[in-house]
This record gives structure tokens, C-alpha cells and sequence, in this order.
């Protein structure tokens, strides 16, 4: 005849057991929901994209500077009608 404790250390196994087994049952994706695309974008490749715009942006800015600095401009004006 059991005693109070083995009963106790049984249902505690069990108790682990079953625990166990719902935890790995989810894990293989019959209850879990199905993974999805992250919400938010990669925050390096959005680092890199706006380094490189602004690169860009400044190369830009650099030209008219060295074409406003040379005088060959010309402007011309002419009354709108």
C-alpha cells in the first residue's frame, strides 16, 4: 500500500509529464499560431538606405554650389503672362 508521499511525488510526475507534453504538442505548431513577417523593418537596411540618400542629396548640393561658385550661370527672367 502507498503512503501519502509516494502518491504525491506520482501526481507530481504525472502533472510534469502531461506539462511536458502540451508544451512540445504546441511547439510543433498544431496549437501555435503560424509565424509571421515582423511588423517593423529592418532598422539597419533603413540606416543604410538613408546614409546613401543623403549621400546622394549632398553630391547633389555640391554640384549647383560649384556651378553657382563658376559664374556660368545665366539667368533669365521674362514677365509671366
Amino acid at each position: 500500500m502507498m503512503n501519502e508521499t509516494q502518491k504525491r511525488w506520482q501526481l507530481l510526475i504525472i502533472f510534469n509529464v502531461v506539462c511536458l507534453a502540451a508544451g512540445w504538442w504546441y511547439s510543433q505548431g498544431n496549437a501555435a499560431p503560424p509565424e509571421t513577417k515582423q511588423p517593423f523593418a529592418n532598422a539597419v537596411q533603413q540606416r543604410e538606405s538613408m546614409i546613401r540618400l543623403l549621400q546622394e542629396s549632398n553630391q547633389l548640393l555640391r554640384e549647383q554650389n560649384q556651378l553657382l561658385k563658376s559664374g556660368k550661370l545665366k539667368v533669365q527672367v521674362s514677365e509671366s503672362r
